[in-house]
């Protein structure tokens, strides 16, 4: 895997690394931001307080402004330096003014909240992270240095020359762990990713919707076209049968297609229940849980008390997790019972399946792992107890705003 970042590398191939040119970039990183750490000190510390001292005859307050908006500037700086580490964009958006003019310009770039985080960073680099570094490079680099020179001037000073050799090898690894750090710490504030997050949550919502818009339309299809049709021709079957002798050969194959066409109608009404249930959309939650337990082979308890219909996507997803609990439980576990419980506890509905069984479930099975992307896909949060022995625990957590 080609590494985007230095701890990327640093991870992944720890001793090839060392031939890379990201401990090379590592080194720069500190450097500049050195350089940049102690200008911006000595730069906004004046500005601070010529406009300080300037304030009582106004110009002070256009100068303090510039100091404020000036960590747009060092932000902007901070973000470039941040592909020497990191070589993912590190590109942000900013409200854009309401209005033409300086006057809306400014007004916005003083409430946009991005503007006094950028502030806020570099208050704390000119302030401590920039020694940080420099400590960091004293220590990786400096130190070293020193103790190898140290028998220039005293020659019974040749142990350190040892220890300066063993400290050597380790600064790639000291200059790359800390600038990775710092770089994680500048992409948070400066540069976060909630945008591209939320653009995926919306994504994979959408996606899981459309899934159960095309479920309910199989469902749909299954009921209304092709169950009606075998139905029909159960009918017809029936009436053909009557017409027929009551014990001849033509008869006794009606009665013999006539049962393979019941056992196929009960299929397909099972097949479309596992599709998308009917009574999930007509009826609700509630009802749906209830039809589904009845059929289960395993005795389930069914405890649900909801004030009202959930949202589909809420109510789809929690049916689907305890179909898919009380199938596992069925199949696996040997369980004697089950119990199924919902709540509606503010806005987040909470799904509970507990089984006697056996316990050992793996949640990195395929249907637990399934469940688990679904619940996510729904901003929900999905927790299980499976001991060796037993019992199981299935708890689920759904947001419904």
């Amino acid at each position: 895997m080609h590494a985007r970042t230095a701890w990327q590398a640093l991870a992944h191939h720890p001793l090839a690394f060392l031939a890379t040119a990201w401990p090379w970039r590592a080194l720069a990183y500190l450097l500049s931001g050195v350089g940049v750490g102690a200008l911006t000190l000595v730069v906004l510390v004046a500005g601070l307080l010529t406009g300080l001292v300037l304030l009582p005859v106004g110009v002070g307050a256009a100068v303090l402004l510039a100091v404020v908006l000036g960590g747009g500037v060092v932000a902007r700086v901070e973000r470039w330096r941040l592909r020497l580490v990191d070589l993912d964009p590190a590109a942000t958006e900013r409200w854009a003014p309401d209005a033409p003019g300086v006057r809306a310009w400014l007004r916005t770039r003083l409430r946009d909240r991005l503007t006094w985080r950028e502030l806020g960073f570099t208050a704390v680099s000119m302030t401590a992270l920039w020694w940080m570094d420099l400590l960091v490079l004293a220590f990786a680099l400096a130190l070293p240095v020193l103790c190898v020179t140290a028998p220039l001037d005293d020659p019974g000073a040749w142990p350190w020359v040892v220890i300066g050799l063993a400290l050597l090898p380790a600064a790639p690894y000291t200059v790359t762990g800390w600038a990775g750090a710092r770089a994680a710490l500048t992409r948070l504030v400066l540069a976060p990713r909630d945008a591209e997050l939320t653009e995926v949550r919306a994504s994979r919502a959408r996606l899981v919707g459309a899934f159960d818009a095309e479920r309910r339309r199989i469902e749909r299809d299954l009921h209304d076209g092709a169950q009606q049709r075998l139905v029909s021709v159960n009918v017809m079957l029936g009436l053909a049968r009557l017409d027929a002798g009551p014990d001849s050969p033509l008869g006794r194959r009606l009665d013999a297609i006539q049962g393979e066409l019941t056992t196929a109608v009960g299929e397909l009404r099972e097949l479309s229940r596992g599709v998308h249930p009917r009574a999930l959309t007509d009826q609700g939650l509630a009802a749906a849980l209830t039809n589904l337990t009845a059929r289960s082979p395993l005795p389930v308890t069914v405890d649900v008390a909801l004030p009202g219909p959930l949202p589909a996507s809420v109510a789809s997803t929690a049916y689907f997790v305890v179909a898919e609990a009380l199938a596992n439980a069925t199949k696996h576990s040997g369980a004697g019972r089950a119990e199924v419980q919902a709540r509606l506890r503010t806005d987040t509905l909470v799904v509970t399946v507990r089984d006697d069984g056996s316990g050992g479930a793996d949640p990195t099975g395929r249907g637990l792992t399934g469940l688990a992307d679904r619940v996510a896909a729904a901003d929900g949060i999905l927790r299980l107890s499976s001991p060796s022995g037993g019992p199981t625990l299935l708890h689920v957590e759904l947001p419904c705003h």
